[in-house]
């Protein structure tokens, strides 16, 4: 399966570059290897106190779900989406080892990393930074990859698939938050939904965004893809800034109610958002 997915990374890489904002620098071969990985990031971040380890624990937990799910066949074709699972997630770690190392990661990435560094972002708001510059700008150009050109559409069914795991995970991960935060479903109120409602909705409006982006990258010449995957990441940093930062004063006070309430103990919130 390793062989499988450098021979289809390989064109592709030549076709679009090796910019970062395309193609991580490097590119890692399994699951395995990105859990792996995965595990050596939370460990850095727990032992820093790092409020970049939330997001990694949540991702880790969701990688897990993926490979587990292509080794009971939920997936139409096993070794795509594992290739597919590959590329995305060597796009986070890229980004965050570039932030990491003093430089610059995709813009959306960048509001969300230095997100962690602020007091005044709740836990949920640290989560939705980290899924808006993963799947919204991520996810799209690891589809492009994965299913380049003419083979994109056949990716779909298992891109949908995704959206309905991640909806399976919310219940749970609703469940580990609200021991951290116990007033974190303040924000369902103010949006008018229930909490596991609030959640699904925006997974699956980022996700029907990224694979809108993944086939627009899929007809764009080879020469504009770094032009337009710069366009959209502007546009996914935009929606993180509104994420950091939301407007309206209710929305705000909000979030000023359930940080009174919340856990300030990086640790303990890590180890209660592990599976």
């Amino acid at each position: 399966m390793v062989a499988r997915t450098r021979a289809r990374a390989d064109p592709v890489e030549r076709r679009i570059g090796t910019n970062h904002l395309v193609a991580p620098i490097r590119q890692h071969q399994t699951i395995a290897d990105i859990i792996a990985q995965m595990d050596q990031v939370i460990a850095r971040c727990y032992g820093a106190q790092s409020k970049l380890g939330y997001f990694a624990v949540l991702y880790r937990n969701v990688t897990v779900r993926v490979r587990d799910g292509i080794v009971a066949g939920r997936f139409e074709d096993a070794a795509r989406m594992e290739r597919l699972d590959v590329i995305f997630a060597s796009r986070y770690l890229d980004a965050l080892d570039r932030f990491w190392r003093g430089e610059t990661p995709t813009q959306c990435w960048s509001v969300a990393f230095r997100a962690a560094r602020a007091w005044s972002p709740i836990i949920l708001q640290h989560l939705l930074l980290g899924m808006n510059a993963h799947i919204n700008l991520d996810l799209a150009i690891a589809a492009a990859q994965a299913a380049p050109g003419n083979e994109l559409p056949k990716l779909k069914r298992d891109f949908l698939e995704i959206t309905v795991l991640l909806n399976e995970m919310i219940p749970g991960m609703e469940e580990r938050i609200q021991k951290i935060s116990p007033w974190f479903r303040i924000l369902a109120r103010v949006g008018g939904r229930t909490d596991e409602q609030l959640c699904g909705f925006a997974i699956e409006k980022a996700r029907n965004f990224a694979w809108l982006a993944a086939n627009k990258l899929a007809e764009t010449a080879p020469e504009k893809i770094e032009q337009q995957i710069a366009r959209h990441d502007q546009i996914v940093a935009g929606l993180g800034n509104t994420i950091r930062l939301p407007v309206g004063n209710l929305l705000r006070s909000g979030l000023a109610l359930i940080r009174v309430r919340e856990s300030r103990d990086v640790r303990a919130v890590m180890n209660v958002l592990q599976m």
